[in-house]
């Protein structure tokens, strides 16, 4: 059913999302340059890897050194806009088609987490990642990674049909707010060293 009612969703959505996913891309091709999408591996269901797919939203300026600048420069007014209003993720539709992550689950994180993460923590992982999820209506990046974690973790155990359906309801209402985009003090949110409950 959950499998269904992301298809259905996103068919459902396409004559409105088609003509935006095709501006944003002209726009970051013309401020940001090619390559137009950030592709990542990252976790889905039992932590079993997958590329996901993403339009960029940084530079790829760098230090003398050839190293990469860090996130907070090299992150753009533009590519602010976009995260602020999750533009960014629309590629992903593409991994949802494709059956690696679901329009509702815990955000696929770095794959150099997965160790660092408690037994309970890992539980996330029972399902496939989502687009959005009920961390990210209930705090996004401006909450701790533990909460996060445990919100992650209420929905594997509480998830449902009607769940799904309030959380992109909820979604939509925050990406028109643009609430909880940053962790305070960080362009976007601060790295997982690892859990106290380890």
């Amino acid at each position: 059913m959950k499998r269904l009612f992301d298809l259905f969703l996103i068919l459902l959505s396409l004559p409105l999302l088609l003509p935006i996913f095709l501006i944003v891309a002209w726009l970051v091709r013309r401020k940001l340059g090619s390559p137009i999408f950030f592709t990542q591996v990252r976790p889905g269901k039992d932590a079993k890897p997958f590329k996901m797919i993403k339009f960029r939203t940084m530079t790829d300026e760098r230090d003398e050194n050839g190293e990469l600048l860090s996130d907070e420069i090299r992150l753009t007014k533009f590519g602010k806009f976009l995260r602020s209003t999750s533009l960014d993720e629309l590629p992903e539709l593409w991994n949802v088609v494709k059956g690696e992550m679901s329009l509702v689950g815990p955000r696929p994180l770095l794959m150099e987490y997965v160790p660092l993460y408690s037994k309970e923590q890992y539980r996330r992982h029972e399902v496939r990642p989502g687009v959005s999820g009920w961390a990210q209506v209930n705090g996004r990046n401006a909450i701790s990674w533990e909460e996060k974690f445990k919100l992650d973790v209420w929905y594997v155990d509480n998830r449902s049909l009607w769940l799904d359906i309030k959380i992109v309801y909820l979604t939509l209402k925050k990406v028109v707010v643009r609430d909880g985009i940053s962790a305070e003090g960080e362009a976007t949110m601060s790295k997982f060293t690892g859990s106290e409950e380890k």
